[in-house]
């Protein structure tokens, strides 16, 4: 069910990725499309103004050389005249043969039809014109082009008033100016379709390919959820620097994660490990005093023999669970980081000490000790004794009373060496490679099997290193290395 679950999430989110895609890629499209629309309108509005400008302009020059020569209608009706107004301001196709005029020339009465300029009879497109003009005498006395719509063609009108009086109307047709602003907005618009069209594809590519190492992220993420811890974030070609930045620090937050959890795991098996030995280590002498126990409340400790033998061993029971204990609370301080006691102390006079405590506890052990002088170093001088003591203790348990023992402590580049070897049986490698492990015990042998843990722990509280040499018949020799750090006596 969880399985689905997380399948049904990426699912999910890859359908949130597709929005932000189609969001990106809209928000582009739409901004071009408002580029594109703004640049087309101002663009024509501006070629269509100055267009239309140059239309009024060419309309105002004619009617300024219509009032400025001071021509009457009856000039204009002679035949030079005509024909220089026909050749100026276009008269009929009809009858001239010429090009189409750009403008046309109209003359009206004050009830404004237009009247025949000399044998010239106005033409039907001349009265349409004089027909859509609804006052000829307001259009000539304001002096401005307007725009008049003629048999739906779009056209610009000005009136002009001769010395006699009679008022010309001069229109000019802008329905070509229209058809080529109409033209300019079609391929205006075409070219702003294909470059929103190629526009999109070019956002919905970048898009998708500066996304792809947010996928990669989500995937990494997914796998990670399903368990795989080794999984990171891949790198990418070209990627920004943004991106780059969250997938280093993505990494190395799981990078974290992964090796917190493998200490937990570590950690949870080594604490089980540790209380199922505990266990067992505390059983055994608990079950030998409580089988004692029984034995006295049955009565069959009748003898006073029997009796001090049972209280002899329940006793020494009794001490060998208290010294479980205590080394149980030390390696528990230990795992904790304790804040040791350091100052110096001379490892050379506890190594001279340690000696004369094993040829005390056996005397006939031979000692060979390698300790001359004093050699300081900061430490703390309890946990050393301990450290001591306990290799000592190993070699009383695992070796011959007459087997040989050699201690020496030595200086070099900077670094203390203490080492304790025998020559006893040794171990094999694969019991070498156990040698520190909590509650081991080479061969079943007697103790707790926690002294080398401790001697480890105490070493490693120091900064320092320990290591143990020993092979089958070879004895075992054990070198416990210390920074030298020696401070000046208050």
């Amino acid at each position: 069910m969880r399985h689905r679950h997380r399948h049904g999430d990426r699912g999910r989110g890859r359908g949130r990725r597709r929005s932000l895609r189609l969001k990106l890629t809209a928000a582009n499209v739409v901004l071009l499309a408002l580029g594109i629309v703004v640049a087309t309108s101002v663009s024509l509005m501006t070629a269509h103004h100055y267009l239309l400008d140059k239309v009024d302009t060419e309309l105002n020059n004619s009617r300024s050389s219509l009032t400025t020569a001071g021509f009457s209608l009856r000039q204009i009706e002679s035949l030079s005249q005509v024909g220089i107004a026909l050749d100026k301001f276009g008269g009929t196709r009809e009858r001239q043969s010429l090009p189409a005029p750009t403008s046309v020339f109209v003359a009206v009465d004050p009830a404004g039809r237009p009247v025949a300029v000399g044998p010239l009879d106005p033409t039907p497109r001349q009265r349409a014109i004089a027909a859509a003009v609804s006052d000829p005498s307001a259009l000539a006395a304001h002096g401005s082009p307007r725009d008049l719509t003629v048999d739906g063609e779009g056209h610009r009108v000005i009136g002009a008033r001769l010395e006699d009086g009679t008022v010309v109307l001069i229109a000019m047709s802008v329905e070509a100016l229209n058809e080529g602003m109409t033209r300019a907005l079609k391929v205006d618009l075409g070219i702003g379709v294909l470059l929103i069209a190629v526009l999109a594809c070019v956002t919905m590519w970048s898009v998708r390919r500066h996304m792809r190492p947010l996928e990669d992220m989500v995937e990494t993420s997914t796998a990670i959820a399903e368990g795989d811890l080794t999984r990171r974030v891949p790198y990418r070609c070209d990627p920004t620097a943004e991106v780059e930045q969250l997938r280093i620090a993505l990494n190395a937050m799981l990078h974290q994660v992964e090796s917190a959890y493998h200490t937990r795991e570590r950690s949870a098996a080594q604490l089980r490990r540790f209380v199922g030995d505990a266990s067992h280590e505390l059983r055994t002498p608990l079950a030998a005093i409580r089988g004692y126990l029984q034995l006295y409340d049955q009565g069959m400790l009748r003898e006073p023999e029997d009796r001090k033998r049972a209280w002899d061993r329940m006793m020494a029971e009794a001490d060998r669970m208290g010294r479980l204990v205590d080394e149980l609370l030390t390696l528990a301080r230990l795992d904790q980081c304790p804040e040791l006691r350091f100052r110096n102390a001379d490892v050379a006079r506890l190594m001279r000490e340690a000696a004369e405590d094993l040829r005390v506890q056996q005397p006939a052990r031979p000692v060979e000790v390698a300790a001359e002088g004093a050699l300081l170093v900061h430490a703390d001088e309890s946990g050393l004794r301990q450290v001591l003591g306990n290799l000592l203790a190993n070699v009383r348990v695992h070796t011959p009373a007459e087997v040989p023992v050699r201690l020496g402590v030595e200086r070099v580049d900077g670094v203390v060496r203490l080492c304790v070897a025998d020559r006893g049986p040794g171990l094999a490698p694969e019991d070498a490679a156990r040698v520190f492990d909590r509650f081991f015990r080479a061969g079943g042998g007697a103790g707790s099997g926690l002294g080398m843990a401790i001697v480890q722990g105490v070493v490693r509280a120091h900064g320092g290193e320990v290591t143990v040499r020993t092979a089958p018949g070879e004895g075992m020799e054990v070198t416990v290395a210390l920074p030298v750090r020696v401070e000046a006596e208050g």
